[in-house]
């Protein structure tokens, strides 16, 4: 029986790390939709919390649609990435940050201001 045990707690710690980085990444993405002037609950709610994000990039809503599209979902992601960080006046590099969700706590809880929406600008 004791044998398992250290199992137990790897997965109890691994349990507990992925749930304070979701909780981390739950508060950055509300703070963001807030800076861009948007209601921050809807970081909550799946689906809506796309819709709301293609908003804030200037991306009309169907294109949640494209999201749930084997390989075009990712390009789709990659694209609205890079619109976001446009759209707080960062480089498209920064979208690089923002694909590996490093970028969303940086961008939530530094001085950035949101410009506006980038594609509507493009």
């Amino acid at each position: 029986m004791e044998e398992n045990s250290g199992s137990g707690i790897a997965v109890a710690i691994t349990i507990i790390v992925y749930l304070a980085i979701a909780v981390v990444f739950i508060i950055s993405f509300w703070k963001i939709l807030e800076k861009a002037g948007k209601p921050g609950w809807a970081a909550l709610i799946p689906i809506y919390n796309l819709i709301v994000l293609l908003e804030v990039v200037g991306r009309p809503g169907w294109w949640i649609i494209l999201y749930f599209i084997p390989c075009v979902g990712l390009v789709i992601s990659i694209i609205t990435a890079i619109d976001l960080a446009k759209s707080f006046g960062k480089s498209a590099g920064y979208a690089v940050l923002l694909i590996f969700a490093i970028g969303y706590p940086l961008l939530a809880f530094s001085d950035a201001k949101y410009v506006g929406p980038a594609a509507k600008s493009a």
